[in-house]
């Protein structure tokens, strides 16, 4: 008996529709006016992007930590501030900071979420984590639980 993961099946369904959808979509078409570009082509692509960002999901992963200071706008964006200056790219300084000052239960593993896709986290959490520099810490970034620094330590695509 073949055991096949629901992921792999609809990584293999979508990627049969997208051949088949781009091989149609296609025409040769010198022209670069409005009306002369075929209709179906735009609305087929528009569907291909959709296809894309729904595969990334599956594919797209990050490993990051963070520091959460919970507390009234200024003042803990200043001690994020300050920590981020203490602290630079370092990730044992990072690790050391989060289990010192995080008020996130993560703080005791220095902060570390582990790896999670795009998604999984709040909205300005993961803008950060899946579009800026690596290795780096982020920061200070607002979300409905307070102020955070971000460390993203891997990110695969």
């Amino acid at each position: 008996m073949l055991r096949f993961s629901l992921t792999k099946v609809l990584v293999t369904l979508l990627l049969a529709l997208s051949s088949i959808v781009l091989s149609a979509s296609f025409s040769i078409n010198t022209c670069n006016h409005a009306h002369c570009r075929p209709r179906g082509a735009v609305m087929k692509m528009g569907f291909m992007d959709d296809v894309r960002g729904f595969m990334k999901r599956f594919t797209t992963k990050a490993t990051a930590s963070h520091i959460l200071i919970k507390g009234r706008g200024a003042e803990a964006e200043n001690k994020l501030e300050d920590l981020k200056a203490e602290i630079g790219n370092d990730p044992v300084k990072f690790a050391e900071a989060a289990a010192q000052y995080s008020a996130c239960p993560s703080g005791r593993q220095g902060g570390n979420l582990g790896e999670f896709g795009p998604g999984a986290m709040v909205k300005e959490f993961d803008t950060v984590v899946f579009n800026d520099d690596v290795g780096v810490v982020h920061g200070p970034v607002k979300t409905q639980f307070g102020y955070h620094l971000i460390y993203i330590s891997d990110r695969t695509e």
